[in-house]
């Protein structure tokens, strides 16, 4: 059975992806290599960061951090899994913060972690990119963009482009200097070139939208 490493080698990307796409080598350079995630090499839940992902999102970061505050109070531990979410009922959930379709979510999450339905991190060392997204998008409130996140962030995996991401496709449009930004079957068609490195090519897509309309902070992600 293969295993996968957490993490790849950000030099060898950046070699690649200046060789097969100019337009990109061009951005890559006057943003300088982008150093690998310390996230690469920490051992994480991966119950507890769906559920961080859940409570996080269609918030800003400030907001949510609040609500997961008082969430880590009420159960009196900073790990969500099944046990500890068994601690608050749902009105004291929605006493945090959380709304209903959240609190839907956890309760979800919480059952099918009871159930061994979610695999664990070593287990995943051993599931190719599509079979972990497979596995945890059935739970309410997990959609393919938050697992993509998990994958690129907290696993390392090297090839992972999420095409329905506005701030990818908004780097893409920035890159090709088109008049809208690519729909996803398009932007997955000129992601082909930068395997088997797309996630590290996702990385200066981020940075490029961000440069492009100036923002003050990086774009926030699930899995930050």
């Amino acid at each position: 059975m293969p295993r996968y490493k957490r993490g790849f080698d950000t030099e060898d990307a950046y070699a690649h992806l200046a060789r097969r796409d100019r337009k990109l080598a061009t951005w890559m350079k006057r943003i300088g290599p982008i150093a690998p995630d310390p996230r690469w090499r920490k051992s994480f839940d991966p119950v507890d960061a769906l559920a961080r992902a859940i409570l996080y999102q269609q918030l800003s970061g400030k907001a949510a951090a609040t609500i997961v505050g008082r969430v880590e109070t009420a159960i009196g531990s900073d790990r969500f899994h099944c046990d500890t979410l068994d601690r608050i009922d749902d009105a004291a959930l929605r006493a945090c913060g959380v709304s209903g379709n959240k609190t839907l979510a956890l309760r979800d999450l919480a059952l099918r972690e009871s159930r061994g339905e979610i695999p664990e991190l070593r287990r995943m060392s051993t599931m190719a990119e599509a079979d972990i997204v497979a596995a945890l998008v059935p739970i309410r409130g997990i959609g393919r963009w938050t697992v993509e996140m998990m994958l690129m962030f907290r696993l390392g995996r090297p090839d992972v482009l999420p095409i329905d991401d506005l701030g990818i496709r908004k780097g893409a449009q920035v890159v090709d200097k088109g008049d809208a930004m690519p729909p996803p079957k398009e932007l997955s068609a000129r992601g082909e070139r930068w395997g088997p490195y797309r996630t590290y090519a996702s990385l200066y897509l981020w940075r490029i939208a961000d440069s492009a309309t100036r923002a003050v902070e990086p774009t926030k992600r699930s899995q930050d």
